[in-house]
C-alpha cells in the first residue's frame, strides 16, 4: 500500500440499521453475514433481500459491502453452500470472505467475477502463505491476530503491490489461535467453526482437585470470581501511523453482534482519526485524548494492543467479568416530522427515558450535542411522560431539532 493512500475503514454489521448506521458514520466499507455460513450465527444476519437493500445503499453512498461465508465447512455444508454461491453470484456483494480452501475452490468456480478475500480463520502469518492464496486469485488476506506490526511490515515487503492486507484494529480479541477455539464445541456442543460460539472464554471458573470431587475451590482475582481465558479488547487508534507505515490497506473493526451504538461510535472515532491523520498529523496526536474517550464510551473490556508491538502476555488478559457499557443506546432517529410548528425527532425507543431528561446526541459529522426532552408521544399520538417499554415508536420534541441517522445516547451513572 502507498503510504499517502488512506487505508480503508471497515466495519461489521448484524443488521441492516447497524450497516446504514455504520455508513453514515465514516465506514468505507461493511462486512456482513447472510443466514448461514457466516461465523456469527448468533448475529442478525441478512436475508437475500435486505442484502440486495443494504448493497444498494451503501453503494449508494460510495461504500461498499463484504459478505462473510467463513466457516470451516464439513460435508454436510458443501450442498447448501454451492447454492448460496449462485445466489451470492446474482446478488453480487463487493467480496466474499472465505476460509477453507474447498470453500475456496467452489466460490472460484461458481462466481469467478467476484472478489474473494481470504478471513483470519484460515491462520495467515507468513507471507508464502500471503503468496500461495494470490496465485490462487484472492485479492485480499485478513492477518491473524497473532502478527506483530514488524511481521506485517515484512509480509508487505515480499507480497506484490496490489495484494491488499486487511488487519483487526479495534474489538474483541481471542483466547484461541486466530478464533480457531474448541471450547465451545466441547463444553455446549455449540461449534465455534460453524459460528456458533457460546464464549466460554468469558466465564468464571473455579478449581476442582482431582479427589475432592464437588468442592469448588475459587481462585480470587476479584470478588467475582476468575475469569482466566478472558482477554482485553484491542485497541489501535492511539497507533494509526504505525498501522499505516506497516502497508495495511485496510483496517478492520470487530463485532457483528454489537449494538448501533457502538458502531456508530468507533467507526466515528476511527473516521476522525485516520482523516485526522492524513491531513494533519499533529492535529492526529493533539485530538488523540479525544479519540480515546470516544472508545471508551462504547461497551467495552479493558484496552490492549494485542501483539502488534510484541507477544501477547499478562498485560492482554482481563480477569474480570465484562462490564456494562457506560453510554446507554436510547435509539437512532429514524424520521422526522413537524407538527404544530414543532420539529419531533422519530426512533424506536431502546432504553428508557423520561419528559425533562437531558441526554447526549451524537452525529455522522462528529459533533456531539446535550438535547432535553420537551415532550413525547406514542405511535397514535398519545402524550406520554415516560417510555418504560423496549422497541416503542417514540416522536419525540427535543430543545433543538435532529436529523435522520443522529444517536442518543445517556451516561450509565445518570
Amino acid at each position: 500500500m502507498s503510504l499517502s493512500k488512506k487505508p480503508e475503514l471497515l466495519a461489521p454489521a448484524g443488521s441492516l440499521n447497524v450497516l446504514k448506521t455504520a455508513v453514515m458514520y465514516g465506514a468505507d466499507a461493511v462486512y456482513i453475514g447472510g443466514e448461514a455460513f457466516g461465523l456469527r450465527a448468533a448475529a442478525g444476519n441478512f436475508s437475500n433481500e435486505e442484502m440486495r437493500e443494504a448493497i444498494a445503499f451503501a453503494h449508494e453512498h460510495g461504500a461498499k459491502v463484504y459478505v462473510t461465508a467463513n466457516i470451516l465447512a464439513h460435508n454436510y455444508d458443501l450442498d447448501g453452500i454451492e447454492k448460496y454461491f449462485h445466489e451470492l453470484k446474482d446478488i453480487r456483494p463487493d467480496a466474499v470472505l472465505i476460509a477453507d480452501p474447498g470453500v475456496f475452490e467452489m466460490a472460484r468456480d461458481i462466481m469467478p467475477e467476484i472478489p474473494i478475500h481470504i478471513s483470519t480463520q484460515a491462520n495467515n502469518v507468513n507471507y508464502r502463505t500471503f503468496l500461495f492464496w494470490k496465485k490462487m486469485g484472492a485479492e485480499r488476506v485478513v492477518t491473524g491476530r497473532e502478527l506483530s506490526l514488524k511481521e506485517t511490515k515484512e509480509i508487505r515487503e515480499h507480497i506484490p503491490d496490489d495484494m491488499e492486507i486487511e488487519s483487526f484494529v479495534h474489538g474483541a480479541m481471542c483466547m484461541s489461535y486466530s478464533g480457531r477455539c474448541l471450547m465451545s464445541n466441547y463444553m455446549t456442543g455449540r461449534d465455534a467453526n460453524k459460528g456458533a460460539c457460546t464464549h466460554p472464554c468469558r466465564w468464571t471458573y473455579s478449581l476442582v482437585e482431582e479427589k475432592r470431587p464437588g468442592e469448588y475451590m475459587p481462585v480470587f482475582e476479584n470478588e467475582r470470581g476468575t475469569f482466566i481465558f478472558n482477554s482485553k479488547d484491542l485497541c489501535m487508534i492511539d497507533h494509526l501511523p504505525e498501522m499505516i507505515d506497516a502497508g495495511i490497506d485496510s483496517l478492520k473493526i470487530e463485532g457483528r453482534m454489537k449494538t448501533a451504538l457502538y458502531v456508530a461510535t468507533v467507526v466515528r472515532a476511527y473516521r476522525m482519526a485516520i482523516d485526522d491523520y492524513f491531513e494533519d498529523p499533529d492535529r492526529y496526536r493533539e485530538r488523540i485524548p479525544f479519540y480515546m474517550r470516544e472508545v471508551l464510551s462504547a461497551s467495552r473490556r479493558k484496552y490492549c494492543t494485542g501483539f502488534f508491538f510484541g507477544r501477547a502476555g499478562e498485560e492482554s488478559m482481563f480477569y474480570e467479568a465484562e462490564r456494562t457499557a457506560p453510554e446507554i443506546y436510547l435509539g437512532t432517529v429514524e424520521k422526522t416530522e413537524t407538527v404544530d410548528g414543532k420539529s419531533f425527532a422519530i426512533f424506536e425507543q431502546k432504553n428508557k427515558f423520561s419528559v425533562g431528561d437531558t441526554f447526549e446526541v451524537i452525529s455522522p459529522d462528529g459533533t456531539n450535542a446535550d438535547v432535553t426532552v420537551l415532550s413525547m408521544r406514542d405511535s397514535d399520538g398519545n402524550e406520554i411522560e415516560s417510555c418504560p417499554h423496549p422497541k416503542q415508536e417514540l416522536h419525540v420534541e427535543f430543545d433543538r431539532n435532529l436529523k435522520i441517522f443522529d444517536i442518543l445516547r445517556k451516561s450509565d451513572e445518570n
